[in-house]
């Protein structure tokens, strides 16, 4: 296993009156102790896993009820973009910031105060009158998700000891994770058909205010012991910023195209931005990102990989659905449940993914997976406007969500075995980031594709021909995946 250089101000100590590990209690003389470990153990684990099931959720359960947000508040087509970037953007953008934070002031405490904002501002959004309101509100859910969702994994890596343990529990969270996706547009058409669209978010009230209990009750508190306690806002709001501007650019290519000046002007002032948070980072003492992190190849790499399968994967629950509703005719809750073999499939995947590590390793399982959601991607390409369900939403389907829970688990599982201590909510928020920032960029490209194709028709073969497309790319984007992992992910580790 490898191992990122130990800084000397950041070694992970429990502050006084606290328990180590992070989440779990000391060990106990009395029989039966090792029963109530393992037992409280788990409850960790439960509850970080319902933290992230939360914030994946609300990437995707808002696709079902687009058509009804627009209707009730008058949104614009791009404005209706915005209502999943808003969310994408604002969670992948902080969630370093988040990671670090987690790190210096409690894992405990920020999962508490994420999951705070989150649940507040999903009510403020259910309760939205007017356009900017909603799309304010998903903004401030997503700066909740950011510090929540880092959290989540180091309270989860922290609770279960290094090795075949732990890679348990990691698939555990990755297929919840993936669940969370994946259920989106069942829980979203039900709600939306049952009730209304207000409802994809008011949900999240008794939710987030039941896993805040739990999360009282169960988690112990752990950071790391450091000297300077001092968060790095200039990189979180450079990095941020360009991220956010970045995507603007490519969604205005729907309108504008890519050679305009309301397409440019945007790109180049997003990648500035970025270039600046670089400098920020190579120069600061505290940073946000290290970058010598990077110089790990677990790391690198299977970030790298999260942000490639991540961009193909997310815009995969997007144009499943509104291809369910828009040419197939369905209701938002029979696109929901049409949906469910996906979401089963996925958390297949990510269960099956640690059996397959241990006999093959984790660089051949990620790209397998890669392999296996390409292929459902290329069948899915193939679709027509008088599609079946069989053929073009159930066998599709199922390659695609399975090839992305086997892919997650062990980039997931490489990166954190990584991370040095103290640093684990670091690279944590790192592995977070990469595969929602790949979503939000991935998901904005695969619609500016998809809009190029159909050329502004809305009758259902021009739908269907812009969604092939979209489809298509995303095949070859995890091609590119598997071919990067194979050839950059480390071939040995201890996972």
């Amino acid at each position: 296993m490898v191992h990122v250089p130990a800084v000397t101000d950041s070694e992970t100590n429990p502050e006084p009156g606290e328990h180590e590990p992070a989440g779990v209690e000391p060990a106990e003389a009395e029989p039966g102790a090792a029963a109530t470990r393992s037992a409280r153990t788990w409850a960790v684990v439960l509850a970080a896993c319902a933290g992230q099931f939360l914030v994946v959720l609300d990437v995707s359960v808002v696709n079902v009820a687009l058509p009804s947000m627009r209707t009730d508040l008058g949104l614009s087509t791009i404005g209706l973009q915005w209502v999943l970037n808003a969310y994408t953007i604002a969670f992948a953008g902080f969630m370093l910031l988040g990671g670090r934070a987690a790190d210096i002031f409690g894992r405990k405490r920020m999962f508490l105060a994420g999951l705070a904002v989150f649940t507040a501002a999903s009510l403020a959004g259910g309760l939205a009158q007017e356009g900017w309101q909603l799309l304010a509100a998903r903004g401030v859910q997503g700066l909740g998700a950011a510090v929540l969702a880092p959290a989540t994994l180091t309270i989860l890596t922290a609770a279960v000891p290094a090795g075949p343990a732990r890679t348990r529990a990691i698939a555990t969270w990755a297929a919840v994770g993936a669940a969370g996706g994946a259920a989106g547009g069942l829980v979203g058409g039900v709600l939306t058909d049952l009730l209304s669209w207000r409802w994809v978010l008011l949900i999240n009230v008794p939710a987030g205010a039941l896993v805040l209990v739990a999360a009282v009750l169960w988690l112990t508190e752990s950071r790391a012991k450091e000297a300077r306690r001092r968060l790095d806002l200039p990189g979180a709001v450079l990095v941020t910023g360009g991220l956010a501007v970045v995507a603007y650019g490519i969604v205005q290519t729907e309108q504008s195209g890519w050679g305009a000046a309301a397409t440019l002007v945007p790109l180049l002032g997003g990648l500035l931005l970025l270039a600046a948070f670089l400098v920020v980072e190579a120069r600061t003492r505290t940073p946000l990102m290290p970058l010598r992190l990077f110089r790990v190849r677990a790391v690198s790499a299977a970030n790298a990989g999260m942000v490639v399968t991540g961009s193909a994967s997310f815009g995969m629950w997007f144009f499943l659905t509104v291809y369910a509703q828009n040419v197939l005719g369905y209701t938002p809750l029979q696109a929901g449940l049409a949906l469910i073999p996906s979401s089963l499939s996925v958390v297949l995947g990510s269960k099956l993914a640690p059996l397959l590590m241990r006999r093959v390793g984790a660089r051949h399982v990620a790209v397998i997976g890669a392999l296996v959601g390409a292929a459902g991607f290329g069948w899915q390409s193939m679709m027509t406007a008088d599609g079946t369900f069989l053929g073009t939403i159930l066998g599709p389907g199922i390659l695609m969500t399975a090839g992305a829970g086997l892919a997650m688990t062990p980039l997931a599982a490489l990166a954190t075995e990584s991370a040095a201590p103290g640093e684990e909510g670091l690279v944590s928020g790192l592995v977070n980031t990469s595969r929602t920032m790949g979503g939000a960029i991935g998901l904005a490209v695969l619609s500016t594709v998809a809009a190029a194709r159909t050329s502004h028709g809305t009758d259902p073969v021009a739908l269907t021909e812009g969604y092939a497309l979209a489809f298509l790319t995303g095949a070859g984007l995890l091609l590119a995946a598997a071919v990067l992992m194979f050839f950059w992910l480390p071939r040995h580790s201890d996972t």
